[in-house]
């Protein structure tokens, strides 16, 4: 399960993917929630942005589901099942967009954003979805890849591999404030004497 702290190390891992590969000078941080308060959500949503707001100097509050697209934040955290639930919703869009004769000729006058948006949330542009935190470049393609994705994955692939990302991410992910690296550690050892005790 994920951990409020581990919600640090995704930030911490966002930021220096958009900089050094997307070109973000500095990318603002946003915790995926359900209001702007950092009194909302769960519990977990809570701790998250306390430990964000006192680690993370990039972070800049919480980012409601509206605020996705609007691009307001350059890297939004959440734990992994609810990112790949706004993920997948994002990638239907135009499936919902496109469902009625009405909903069409909306579409047509708007056609421009909804382009420019199209080749944003592409897969095709990027070539697939970095797995950041592990030892080396790795970049996801969906199994519907096409060549122009293919090429695009590769290329970022060795771009991530030329700005040093990987090692940047330990870096950082190492140098965080002793408080969520140290509760992370505390937490995985803890677990670990837990499993070892049944």
């Amino acid at each position: 399960d994920c951990k409020p702290e581990y919600l640090v190390q995704f930030a911490e891992m966002g930021e220096v993917y958009m900089n050094a590969i997307m070109g973000v000078e500095r990318p603002k941080v946003g915790l995926l929630n359900i209001g702007e308060e950092d009194t909302k959500g769960d519990l977990f949503a809570q701790e998250a942005h306390r430990l964000l707001s006192e680690t993370v100097p990039a972070f800049a509050g919480n980012c409601e589901g509206g605020d996705l697209m609007a691009g307001d934040f350059d890297v939004v955290v959440t734990d992994g099942f609810t990112g790949n639930v706004c993920l997948k919703t994002m990638r239907n869009l135009k499936a919902a967009v496109m469902s009625t004769a009405l909903s069409k000729v909306g579409a047509l006058l708007v056609k421009g954003p909804l382009g420019a948006l199209k080749e944003k949330m592409s897969p095709d542009t990027y070539g697939g979805t970095p797995l950041l935190g592990v030892k080396g470049a790795v970049i996801v393609g969906h199994g519907s890849s096409n060549e122009t994705a293919v090429k695009n994955g590769i290329a970022v692939a060795a771009a991530t591999v030329r700005a040093h990302v990987p090692e940047v991410i330990a870096e950082r992910v190492a140098a965080a404030p002793a408080s969520a690296s140290a509760a992370v550690g505390a937490e995985e050892k803890g677990e670990a004497a837990g499993s070892d005790a049944r």
